[in-house]
């Protein structure tokens, strides 16, 4: 990984514009709005169905986006949120069973990894990722950009790709880890970066559509992102009420237009 404290800096400044709400660990919300925690992939279509939750029930949800490993952790410190929509079920499943949840929760989705690079980069993105690996070859590659493998799903997921086509190695030096995948999607379209490796559902918003382009890596090329959620042991209402609207039609329409793909088996 590189080490430019400047240039981190102007890419920490960028990500505000994309990733505000990942900024805040415990958002300020209302008694009767309760903290939703969401793994960073969810950020735009969490926002819509939130968005079109209030307008059905005239509720509120205060949304508070991060990676879900640091979300885990919080939660096992008592951080105040009343549900947990993770982007790797284990995380879900390890807290069910240390008893920090009502259950163990539902599949909402299963999510996909796509390779994407700003308009102008000489990167040019290929599910395949022959392009990265002829730049790689040709010295054209100086910062890619994933989200940090040690606790974001998406950012574990990118390094089990980049392993599986062997360009782990020639990249690892050149990698620019965004603290979830949100931030990593800001650092991968700027002018900084040649492109990186990021959340299908960010690539396909538009904020991103209009400054990038991407493909999707093959789903066999790294372990499946069964997207979980789960309530916590002190949800209210509210948070009940979301929890069950997230499981229906409308809102798993939003979920399939931003890539999320509905989970076959989901109990």
């Amino acid at each position: 990984m590189i080490d430019a404290p400047g240039f981190l800096i102007r890419l920490r400044r960028g990500a505000l514009a994309l990733a505000a709400v990942s900024a805040a660990l415990f958002a300020p919300a209302r008694a009767d709005s309760p903290i939703i925690a969401g793994a960073s992939d969810l950020q735009f279509a969490l926002a819509e169905v939130a968005a079109a939750f209030k307008r059905e029930t005239g509720q509120d949800v205060t949304l508070s986006m991060g990676s879900s490993g640091n979300f885990a952790r919080q939660i096992r410190q008592g951080a105040p949120f009343q549900m947990f929509l993770s982007a790797d079920e284990r995380y879900v499943l390890d807290l069910a069973r240390d008893g920090f949840t009502r259950d163990e929760g539902t599949l909402y989705a299963v999510g996909r990894i796509a390779v994407i690079a700003r308009h102008g980069s000489p990167l040019r993105p290929d599910g395949s990722l022959d392009s990265l690996a002829a730049a790689l070859a040709a010295g054209g590659i100086s910062r890619f950009a994933i989200a940090n493998p040690e606790h974001a799903p998406y950012g574990k997921r990118a390094e089990e790709a980049l392993r599986h086509r062997g360009l782990w190695e020639a990249v690892r030096a050149k990698l620019v880890l965004g603290e979830n995948v949100s931030q990593a999607a800001q650092f991968a379209t700027s002018a900084n970066t040649q492109g990186g490796i990021v959340a299908y559902s960010l690539a396909l918003s538009p904020q991103l559509v209009a400054r990038g382009t991407y493909a999707l890596i093959p789903e066999e090329w790294h372990s499946p992102l069964r997207q979980r959620m789960v309530l916590l042991k002190n949800a209210g209402p509210v948070a009940e009420r979301f929890f069950a609207y997230v499981k229906e039609p409308a809102s798993r329409a939003i979920l399939r237009r931003f890539g999320f793909v509905p989970p076959v088996d989901a109990n």
